[in-house]
């Protein structure tokens, strides 16, 4: 299996771009908007020339060699085809088109132009267009980003499957959780050019190496003041006390995840000793799901549930969750 290894420092406008990072199978590289994810991108297709350190595919360096030159398949964010040229001509400007269009079930379209293509259609053809240079390196630039959100579920489903099948060095970059989870073997957080962590998908979530890690996963994220004991009890800022698990002392962010969270319409008596009351504000659907707004915590329901508690008509909630669910990440 090839190994791509990513050992480099740039200076950006802002920061410096600092990354130590070994790729063999998917990684996505997620983090706000300005992080340096496509930098990354950039520099691993020479495109972008680090100050320090440089790229290395199964321990030969890169660093000299031009991109034309780069062993390298690139998905751009915006696909980036030629408008003036068809479908097969866009993919043959990159290599040999072979079997290709039959692969990606873009054949009927092969005298189409890409304004005539619907996304999730613009988007294989840039997918065929990379593998037409056939790569030993895959970079994708938020390949999803474009797409509606029915397209984007069904083509994610495929882009997963393709990526499996290809077993290349992929590093793609999103600034959606979601999609890194689904498509990626690990996901690495980036920040103003640093690596805060970088884990398989389920790590992250179980275990956040800091407040942003866990807010970024999609985590409910409160501050508080913990205090030791035979549970580490925590004084929510606003007023409310809970419990965790954890060790932890002084100021802490608070981590719970949505669909840890259990809603009733009266408190009652069970084994969550973690217990909000709050207004109902906002409800938002996701899929089959419902994601409502409890006080200072989002909880994630299924539409039935939301439906029996009469949520959409307002009031007040309890939101209720344990102390094992119950995690604490520094500030």
């Amino acid at each position: 299996m090839a190994r791509l290894l990513l050992h480099f420092s740039v200076p950006l406008r802002a920061f410096d771009l600092e990354l130590t990072l070994p790729v063999e199978r998917t990684v996505a590289l997620v983090g706000p908007s300005g992080a340096g994810k496509t930098s990354v991108l950039r520099v691993v297709a020479g495109l972008l020339r680090p100050a320090r350190g440089g790229i290395s595919l199964d321990g030969v360096s890169w660093n000299e060699m031009q991109p034309e030159e780069r062993r390298v398949g690139f998905v751009f964010q915006d696909y980036a085809l030629f408008p003036h040229m068809s479908v097969r001509a866009n993919v043959a400007y990159a290599g040999p088109v072979g079997d290709l269009l039959e692969r990606f079930r873009i054949a009927h379209l092969a005298d189409a132009r890409p304004r005539e293509l619907s996304g999730g259609e613009r988007q294989r053809v840039a997918l065929a267009r990379a593998l037409a240079r056939k790569p030993a390196v895959l970079l994708l630039d938020e390949p999803l980003a474009a797409l509606d959100a029915h397209t984007k579920a069904e083509v994610r489903s495929e882009l997963h499957e393709l990526l499996r099948e290809l077993a290349l060095p992929t590093l793609l970059v999103t600034h959606d959780y979601e999609d890194a989870a689904s498509l990626a073997d690990e996901v690495g957080v980036l920040v103003d050019g640093q690596l805060r962590q970088l884990a398989a998908p389920a790590e992250l979530v179980a275990r956040p190496a800091d407040a942003f890690v866990a807010s970024f996963t999609g985590a409910n994220l409160l501050r508080g003041r913990a205090s030791r004991g035979d549970l580490t009890e925590i004084v929510l800022e606003s007023g409310e006390r809970v419990f965790s698990t954890d060790d932890g002392d002084g100021e802490v962010g608070v981590v719970v995840y949505p669909w840890e969270i259990s809603l009733s319409r009266a408190h009652t008596d069970d084994s969550a000793l973690n217990v909000i009351r709050g207004e109902i504000g906002s409800l938002v659907e996701v899929g089959n799901r419902v994601r409502v707004r409890i006080g200072p915590v989002t909880a994630e329901v299924t539409a039935s549930s939301a439906e029996r508690l009469g949520l959409a008509g307002g009031g007040v909630a309890y939101a209720t969750f344990k102390a094992t669910g119950t995690r604490l990440v520094p500030l």
